[in-house]
């Protein structure tokens, strides 16, 4: 069902209200979505473990310990980074679930800024009304 007149303005009003708020956040919902954001920062993981299956052997080969343990530690970092990223990533074809209970803090503060967008939303359409 198309968006009315009005409510394509109070869209563009959104959007434009947060370019103002969050630029940074705004390109990045531009992008081509979350399941694009998880595949980048595993394959990033990735080439990070290679980056410190690199350091390891080069410290084993110049017999300086410290530099095998940073290999270690990079290599173990990037690990859990690309375990935990694949498996948040959607399936394809799937959508995040907008309901779907959040962990820890992360989650209360996007509840709180949906409720303030909501009451942004209301407020503004009770506005309009009234005039």
């Amino acid at each position: 069902m198309p968006l009315s007149e009005h409510e394509q303005r109070m869209l563009e009003q959104m959007e434009r209200a947060l370019y103002a708020e969050d630029p940074k956040f705004a390109t990045a919902l531009e992008g081509s979505g979350l399941r694009t954001y998880t595949r980048r920062r595993v394959y990033q993981a990735v080439a990070g473990f290679l980056v410190g299956i690199a350091l390891l052997m080069a410290g084993m080969v110049a017999q300086q310990i410290w530099v095998s343990v940073v290999g270690f530690l990079v290599m173990l970092g990037c690990a859990v980074l690309a375990v935990t990223g694949w498996r948040k990533a959607p399936k394809p074809g799937e959508q995040p679930a907008a309901g779907a209970p959040h962990a820890g803090r992360q989650g209360r503060q996007k509840r709180s800024v949906m409720d303030r967008i909501e009451q942004r939303w209301q407020r503004r359409r009770d506005e309009q009304q009234g005039q």
